[in-house]
């Protein structure tokens, strides 16, 4: 086995060069790879020399493209039973690895041509999406290093793209997160969904949750919303987003006034919904979306162009997670930010502190505790 340079002249009287890869598999089959560069060509060499050791070596001949190990991820993942839409942003994923790399042989995937595949998601797309299409990479390959194509996961090494306050700028409140008086506002102007709107602003529920909410779920007379299941972008009734999503979140007396009376003249069905379509059908996130901005505009809460200044359900999530912040003086409940994770269904509290950590409020006396903590130490 070794790393050799060869040159050559080109019928045209080119000089050309490049780096053969030379060795022999565990059955005694002799392999020649190409590589432009020295570097590429001893990272393969060092590659397949353990792999041939192990005995968990593909010639690049017989590997499979990054296309077809991406085409039996989705397959795998369809009979695992996945939701729809879960499957489509798989198969979105899919396109964009395809048009950079998916030609390529797993084989012949190294650390550093994944390396630059990230550096070009980050040239061509936003952060988010360029972090999920990451993820969805390593998790191909590691469903093809499951099933054998593949020897070994060569994103596991690829540093991760983070999406943080640094690059989107935190939440602001009268930009990103509706002022209290505005989700005043936008309640009173809500009309006949003026119980969707308050539940959502005083629950923290997301859009997919309200769409899946059935009455059995709700306790009028304990004062809780039982957060069990939710519907996809499809209208599929399904399981929440992570065992975190499971919670119980506590109503307020106004609330669950405005519900006892919205259950009297909710349209029926067989699902039981909450908040259905006039024929008791499951609401699509756009009509969500619709009803929000139709009251957003009606308060008065627009932009120079008139649009509605909050267009996305989201952003009632974003107050929820503002007002359980907020101290009480400031008309909050004060709760730590623990708390705040189990409310909102956040899987962690990193999550909910990269995401709203910066709403909690300094504490008061940290002057104090830092010179007392000096004083301590140093005597």
């Amino acid at each position: 086995m070794s790393v050799r340079k060869r040159k050559w002249i080109t019928r045209g009287g080119e000089a050309k060069e490049a780096w053969i890869v030379d060795y022999t598999d565990s059955q005694g089959g002799r392999h020649i790879e190409t590589f432009d560069r020295k570097k590429d060509a001893d990272e393969h060499h060092a590659k397949v020399k353990v792999d041939v050791r192990t005995g968990t070596h593909t010639p690049v001949a017989k590997s499979i493209s990054v296309t077809q190990a991406a085409e039996d991820w989705i397959t795998s993942a369809r009979l695992e039973g996945r939701e729809a839409s879960t499957l489509a942003q798989y198969r979105q994923h899919a396109h964009h690895i395809g048009e950079r790399i998916g030609n390529l042989k797993l084989a012949s995937l190294t650390t550093p041509r994944v390396n630059a595949f990230r550096d070009d998601l980050l040239a061509t797309m936003s952060r988010v999406m360029a972090r999920k299409v990451m993820v969805s990479l390593k998790s191909l390959l590691h469903d093809a290093q499951r099933r054998g194509n593949v020897a070994q996961n060569t994103a596991v090494g690829v540093k991760r793209i983070d999406v943080n306050q640094r690059h989107e700028g935190k939440l602001r409140v009268g930009v990103d997160i509706p002022a209290a008086d505005e989700i005043k506002a936008i309640i009173n102007a809500a009309g006949r969904w003026r119980p969707l709107l308050m539940t959502a602003a005083f629950s923290g529920l997301r859009g997919s949750e309200l769409r899946g909410l059935r009455w059995e779920d709700v306790d009028l007379k304990v004062g809780e919303l039982h957060v069990r299941q939710r519907a996809d972008r499809y209208n599929v009734i399904g399981s929440l987003k992570s065992k975190a999503g499971h919670r119980v979140v506590p109503l307020g007396p106004l609330v669950l006034n405005v519900l006892r009376e919205w259950k009297l003249v909710c349209p029926r069905g067989e699902l039981g919904l909450v908040f259905p379509t006039a024929s008791g059908r499951i609401a699509t996130h756009n009509h969500l979306r619709r009803v929000l901005k139709a009251a957003v505009r009606i308060a008065g809460l627009t932009n120079s162009k008139g649009e509605p200044k909050y267009a996305g359900v989201h952003a009632l999530r974003h107050f929820y997670a503002s007002w359980c912040i907020n101290p009480l003086d400031r008309g909050g409940q004060g709760l730590p930010a623990k708390v705040v994770q189990e409310r909102l269904g956040h899987s962690s509290i990193v999550m909910t502190m990269d995401t709203y950590g910066h709403l909690f409020p300094p504490s008061d006396d940290a002057g104090k505790r830092l010179a007392d903590a000096e004083r301590a130490l140093l005597g």
